[in-house]
């Protein structure tokens, strides 16, 4: 019988994967809480239309990337390849756009169908926020500002730097558009068919082509800045004072795009050269026209999102495990004394085990073997007087401690 292997694309989180992955979404959890934000549980499938409509027909997510199929009542459902299209739909929803603003974070498993390599998975978690409502400057600022944050708690900060970058607003986005037509169009002989389409559909995705000869046309097309109005230039100095107030580093990277309608201003990735090609670890931007494409009312947000993976990937190394304390009974009598100390310690908050069986040698050899930093020994004379034995496994200290007070001493 063949073996079972994960699925192409998954992987397990055990042990030290398990716990960097558990520290990224804690400490993005806490930094996030810290910033107002609360976090939110989206379902992991969405109606089709969720996706397809906000990330755009022509872009490669939905052409190549998301899990789609018809369930057995005939509804197109796909497994949720970003979380922001969620959290849009949630507020729109649950009647929210008119409680604003919103701070949201959130944390979870996203699916794409893509080749899968180092630091990209089919199956990969992300975290992200949503601030959602605010249409200033300083709102921009203040969600990269969070992100970094979370960076430095990480101790991931000095590998990334902040790229920046301004899509302008509508009207600034229209006369770059045409600019960009014009400029592909004199070189469509050479673009890749993917391109093609997006030429006639959206031609600002072809800057985000991965194609090579693509690439080297890109290399020369116009920027954005040129194009901007007064008042998107405007915008975009003022989130550049605001993250220098922040004391966010930051450089202006002016390939940074985002193909959709929707997406205006600010865009922004913080990379990195320690994952080879998977070099951008958090990105985002703002999105004032997404929550309008839920059936909303036009609203203006900003966010972002972090690839899980990537970011333990960066950690130079995962958390320890807890400690734990063994508590380890001398015969059959004291098992039943036992049980109480370990209930007693846990309610403490303290990681207790016990062998299931074995003599003193043996309870003692597995206390060391998953490394405790304490034994509770429990003898019949020690229960007559109403003590226990705690060794300090670190010092080699022993003491006998009375039943009430032994959490405290190990706390």
């Amino acid at each position: 019988m063949t073996e079972l292997q994960p699925a192409r694309g998954t992987h397990d989180l055990i042990g030290e994967d398990q716990r960097r992955h558990h520290h990224v979404a804690e400490t993005a959890r806490r930094i996030a809480a810290s910033y107002g934000f609360d976090e939110w549980i989206t379902p992991i499938f969405e109606d089709t239309r969720v996706f397809s409509r906000t990330l755009g027909e022509t872009s490669d997510v939905v052409m190549k990337e998301m899990y789609t199929f018809e369930d057995r009542g005939g509804d197109s459902v796909t497994l949720r390849p970003e979380g922001t299209a969620g959290v849009c739909r949630a507020l729109v929803t649950n009647g929210l756009t008119q409680s604003l603003p919103q701070k949201v974070f959130y944390a979870g498993p996203m699916f794409r169908y893509e080749r899968p390599q180092k630091g990209r998975y089919r199956q990969f978690h992300q975290i992200g926020i949503e601030l959602i409502g605010p249409s200033e400057p300083l709102a921009d600022a203040e969600a990269i500002a969070c992100g970094w944050d979370i960076l430095k708690a990480l101790g991931v900060a000095d590998d990334t730097v902040l790229e920046i970058n301004t899509l302008g607003d509508k009207e600034s986005h229209a006369a770059y558009r045409d600019a960009l037509i014009a400029y592909f169009a004199a070189h469509q002989d050479k673009l890749s068919k993917d391109s093609l389409t997006r030429l006639e559909r959206n031609p600002m995705r072809i800057l985000d082509s991965k194609d090579e000869g693509d690439r080297s046309i890109v290399a020369g097309a116009p920027t954005i800045e040129p194009y901007l109005t007064e008042a998107a230039a405007t915008f975009y100095a003022q989130v550049q004072a605001y993250l220098t107030g922040f004391g966010v580093p930051f450089r202006k990277n002016p390939r940074i795009v985002r193909g959709l309608d929707y997406y205006g201003h600010t865009a922004f990735e913080f990379v990195t050269s320690k994952l080879g090609a998977q070099g951008t670890v958090m990105a985002g931007g703002r999105y004032d026209g997404l929550v309008a494409e839920m059936g909303g009312p036009r609203t203006p947000a900003v966010g972002w999102a972090a690839g899980i993976e990537r970011l333990g990937m960066l950690m130079d190394a995962a958390p320890p495990p807890p400690a734990p304390v063994v508590v380890v009974p001398i015969g059959e009598a004291a098992e039943a004394a036992a049980l109480g100390v370990l209930q007693a310690l846990r309610a403490a908050g303290i990681r207790a085990e016990m062998a299931y069986r074995g003599n003193l040698r043996r309870r003692m050899e597995r206390a060391n073997k998953i490394g405790a930093r304490a034994t509770v020994i429990l003898g019949d004379d020690d229960i007559a007087a109403g003590v226990a034995q705690v060794k300090d496994l670190r010092t080699g200290t022993q003491d006998a401690v009375a039943f009430a007070e032994i959490a405290a001493r190990l706390a």
